[in-house]
């Protein structure tokens, strides 16, 4: 598995281009999007243009139940490569009964047990096998339900958002940034293009690390969220529709996008509960020759963390 695996990692040593490392953002957002297009068309007459179909992804789903559904979210910068690993992997949960979102972040360091493999970073399992592999590893590390499954390439992420919000999204920068990230943002709150969001994103250039990267993920998945199910959002759909087709796929019927839009656009709870796992106090840190350093986690305490966060059944 080592030798399968090494032609690949020198490879991304080769490379010197900005990777997008991790930035999930907008994917959730576009889903939701073109799902509330495809709903005005059946109300206001609007028509779909014919390109804005978004690309299929097998994926087997949990069965459906009525108090919620959990969209496991993969962000990917695949530059052109066969296999990539998942820099981002995000669990969205919504409850039906309450209509609150919750988003769970994995971290990509976890030392995971994947199923047909040894143990690998989290982030091998889409690389080793896809949405499949992945969503199947954390059923049995974590119990969760996984009923639908979407994934982006993060290639046009600027310009998406700039569709997204033209205006920009205010932002709280908690800390002066510009290494590494190619834009200087001073601290305090800003109205941020995608160019400059996609740079908070990318920061982790301090004692937080990883974890500090994915709280921002969290973050600004908050604040596109609010801009989107906005009523004066609306005239940006189609165009963000169009923007996102090649770049988001997903096993998520367009009916199914629209009643989730719907659904938080009518009334749902504005905030946006998260998690990040693994939780404080639950990983240390641990190197081996097959997977390099890697967060080693108490399997027990974060599914327990898991239940409760959620406050859904795990298996």
């Amino acid at each position: 598995m080592e030798e399968e695996l090494q032609p690949a990692r020198r490879e991304r040593r080769k490379k010197k281009r900005f990777r997008f490392r991790g930035i999930l953002l907008l994917l959730l957002l576009a889903v939701i999007a073109v799902g509330i297009y495809v709903f005005l068309q059946f109300q206001s007459g609007y028509k779909l243009a014919e390109n804005t179909e978004q690309p299929t992804l097998e994926f087997d789903g949990d069965p459906e139940n009525g108090d919620f559904q959990n969209i496991l979210i993969i962000g990917v910068d695949s530059r052109g490569e066969e296999q990539s690993r998942s820099d981002t992997m995000m669990l969205m949960s919504h409850d039906k009964n309450t209509d609150e979102i919750k988003l769970t972040s994995f971290m990509r360091d976890i030392y995971a047990d994947i199923p047909g493999y040894q143990s690998y970073k989290l982030n091998t399992a889409y690389y080793l096998g896809g949405a499949n592999l992945l969503a199947d590893t954390l059923r049995e590390m974590f119990g969760l339900e996984i009923h639908h499954v979407a994934m982006i390439d993060f290639a046009n992420f600027e310009h998406m958002v700039d569709i997204a919000a033209p205006d920009g999204v205010e932002i709280d920068v908690e800390k002066d940034m510009s290494e590494k990230i190619g834009v200087s943002l001073k601290q305090g709150v800003h109205t941020l293009n995608g160019k400059e969001l996609l740079g908070y994103a990318r920061f982790r250039a301090d004692s937080e690390g990883d974890f500090g990267r994915v709280r921002r993920q969290q973050q600004v998945v908050a604040a596109l969220k609010d801009e989107l199910i906005n009523v004066s959002a609306i005239p940006k759909y189609p165009k963000l529709a169009g923007a996102v087709q090649g770049y988001v796929q997903t096993d998520l019927p367009a009916t199914e996008g629209a009643k989730l839009a719907i659904e938080l656009a009518k009334g749902g709870k504005s905030d946006i509960g998260r998690l990040t796992v693994p939780v404080e106090g639950s990983y240390w840190d641990a190197r081996y020759p097959d997977a390099g350093a890697v967060l080693e986690i108490d399997i027990e305490e974060n599914r327990q963390a898991l239940a409760e966060f959620l406050s859904q059944p795990l298996h």
